[in-house]
């Protein structure tokens, strides 16, 4: 693949940060905070994030796993957000490549329909299944997920960023 000019050549992502960050994203949305409609869903971000950052390494299988884990964490109906997650990771993988030219606030904003595809899933299964509608106060979690695409485009790509033999004559 051609890199853009301006653009730092990565090093590789250490595996041990990749599950680091999925299981931290996990633990942040499992924080008793109270469940309100507008909170963005960290681990759905994350889990995004690798998808397109990582396609081999982090998968729809690892999504259904962590779907799962929410599912029971919340004790919502049993594969709710697996699904929701599946269905996250697979459109994530299929327009990495793509999303990976642009800009990060340009990514963002293509993410964005991905992160409201995500959560019409969660609240079709609950409103099926027999759940309240939890109000249009809902449709802000796809935009906070969206407006949180930088933050987390900074924070996760940080220590690929590093040089690999820092050196005080090295400008890198």
């Amino acid at each position: 693949m051609i890199m853009r000019s301006g653009h730092q050549l990565l090093l590789p992502a250490n595996l041990l940060f990749i599950w680091g960050s999925l299981i931290a994203a996990l633990l942040l949305n499992m924080l008793p905070l109270g469940r309100v409609p507008w909170m963005p869903d960290f681990l759905a971000l994350v889990l995004v994030f690798w998808n397109v950052h990582q396609p081999r390494r982090v998968g729809i299988g690892l999504a259904f796993m962590f779907g799962l884990g929410m599912d029971v964490h919340q004790s919502s109906l049993l594969g709710q957000h697996a699904l929701s997650y599946t269905a996250l990771s697979f459109f994530a993988t299929m327009i990495h490549r793509r999303l990976l030219w642009f800009a990060v606030p340009s990514q963002a904003v293509q993410v964005l329909p991905l992160f409201a595809i995500a959560h019409a899933v969660e609240l079709l299964i609950r409103l099926v299944a027999g759940g309240m509608f939890p109000g249009w106060i809902a449709l802000l979690a796809p935009l906070v997920e969206a407006l949180l695409w930088p933050v987390a485009s900074v924070l996760l790509l940080a220590p690929q960023r590093r040089a690999p033999d820092q050196d005080a004559n090295r400008p890198l």
